[in-house]
């Protein structure tokens, strides 16, 4: 069983991430993580290896996504595919469940090398 604590809290300048399940906490194939991000806050344009399932719990965030702007409100689920460039804006405070094969990896565009998730891992 994998409860919350204070260890697996990740916060970065855009959101906090608490790690729920990962190869660190038992998990062989799969990770998942809660996002809090406050309004007004981006991430950055980016994209991961692995397809994400996003299931919003609270608020509102609009998602660009190989071009196209979408808002997801809370009670909806959003299917993000592998290797496409995304970024996440919050319209409005939101939070989110997400969930992605443990072996996913984040690129930005204009650096090089990937980065682990360290909520993911």
């Amino acid at each position: 069983m994998v409860s919350a604590s204070p260890e697996n809290v990740t916060a970065t300048p855009n959101a906090t991430m608490t790690g729920f399940a990962a190869p660190s906490r038992g998990s062989a194939e799969l990770s998942s993580w809660h996002v809090a991000m406050s309004a007004g806050s981006a991430g950055p344009e980016h994209s991961v290896s692995r397809e994400q399932v996003w299931t919003l719990t609270a608020g509102s965030l609009e998602v660009t996504c190989a071009g196209r702007t979408e808002k997801v409100a809370a009670g909806r689920t959003l299917v993000l595919p592998p290797d496409v460039p995304r970024s996440i804006h919050a319209a409005e405070a939101f939070e989110a469940y997400v969930v992605m094969r443990a072996d996913g990896v984040v690129s930005v565009p204009g650096e090089e090398g990937t980065r682990v998730l360290p909520w993911a891992r």
